[in-house]
């Protein structure tokens, strides 16, 4: 889903968005988070239950401006988002992380990598057809091509399952690349300082067990 000529090219920084350290690395830019959202599948949910604070690993999918998430609907915060018609508060992260930074000191190891924070009020999505544009999104998401290659929920399974929406509004990106930042006086140490880079890479297809042979190996995942 394209954005409307008119969208403002960064978001609007807000007091939970604004980084009290290394705010150099901090920006608001829209491209940047579609990107890094478009890179990943695998988000952390967090709320508050009960007065203390939980963090949950789900899959997600951006559509436009929007984040949809999913779960059982036995999960807590899906089921709070559907009774409080006014939204549960949310904190979305994505994360990748593109290297190990080594430095002469230990002090000055760090990683680099890119991140995605979004508040904002979380909502159960109970349209039907944007329920399954939204399910729809999270299986392509993880795997293009695997939506159209497998049967949709049916009526039972749709009543099991829950979808939360977060519109993007408190949006920021921090990042961080290049090599380690030692001290002057360190750089004669005898130690081997610089990057490891770390990357995320898919092994081979392994078939489920009851698989008929006849059944070939699509090309959606011969092409990852």
């Amino acid at each position: 889903m394209d954005d409307p000529p008119s969208t403002p090219a960064t978001y609007t920084p807000t007091a939970r968005t604004t980084g009290s350290r290394a705010r150099e690395r901090l920006t608001y830019d829209r491209e940047s988070v579609h990107a890094i959202l478009d890179a990943g599948y695998l988000c952390h949910l967090g709320f508050v239950r009960d007065g203390a604070p939980v963090v949950l690993p789900t899959l997600y999918a951006r559509v436009g401006e929007r984040l949809y998430v999913h779960g059982s609907t036995g999960s807590r915060p899906l089921r709070e988002a559907g009774r409080n018609d006014a939204g549960v508060p949310v904190c979305v992260t994505v994360t990748h992380l593109d290297g190990l930074v080594l430095a002469k000191s230990a002090f000055h190891h760090s990683v680099n990598y890119r991140s995605v924070v979004a508040h904002g009020l979380a909502h159960q999505v109970t349209d039907q057809e944007e329920r399954l544009l939204a399910l729809d999104a999270i299986v392509e998401n993880a795997v293009p091509g695997r939506a159209d290659d497998s049967r949709r929920a049916n009526p039972k399974e749709l009543a099991a399952t829950a979808v939360v929406r977060l519109d993007l509004e408190e949006v920021s990106v921090k990042s961080r690349t290049g090599g380690p930042n030692d001290e002057p006086e360190d750089l004669g140490l005898p130690y081997w300082s610089g990057v490891l880079p770390v990357s995320t890479v898919h092994g081979a297809p392994i078939p489920a067990g009851d698989l008929s042979p006849d059944i070939p190996l699509p090309g959606y995942l011969t092409a990852r």
